[in-house]
């Protein structure tokens, strides 16, 4: 299964950006440390290692492009991000998720993740 999911955050696509690709910032809005390197082919853990996997791409301040490990398998998901007046939208897609791990995940992107982001931005 695949999911889509967009999201309006204050905040510049630069801050925005630096704010999902730097390991200290990282933990500034996850409250977890972070393992993260903004290259491709890196590995990184996020959240207490529950979101692991592989950095495949990155394009400053417009796209992160990542696989993410689960349960043995991989999903790909990529990081929109553009500029939306004083806001920044990022749209996030996820491919390869299975059916019984959807809910999930998409409680996760909302709860775990977007939220905690846009807040920190709020703050």
């Amino acid at each position: 299964m695949e999911l889509k999911i967009a999201q309006k955050i204050k905040g510049s696509p630069e801050e925005v950006y630096r704010a999902l690709t730097n390991p200290f910032t990282i933990q500034l809005w996850t409250d977890e440390p972070a393992i993260m390197e903004e290259k491709a082919g890196t590995d990184f853990s996020i959240l207490s290692g529950n979101i692991t996997g592989r950095n495949v791409e990155f394009i400053p301040n417009q796209l992160i492009h990542q696989v993410w490990y689960f349960d043995g398998l991989e999903s790909e998901v990529l990081i929109k991000i553009f500029p939306d007046k004083a806001h920044t939208r990022i749209i996030v897609e996820q491919t390869g998720i299975p059916e019984e791990a959807y809910e999930n995940i998409l409680k996760g992107w909302k709860e775990s993740y977007l939220g905690p982001l846009t807040d920190f931005f709020e703050a």
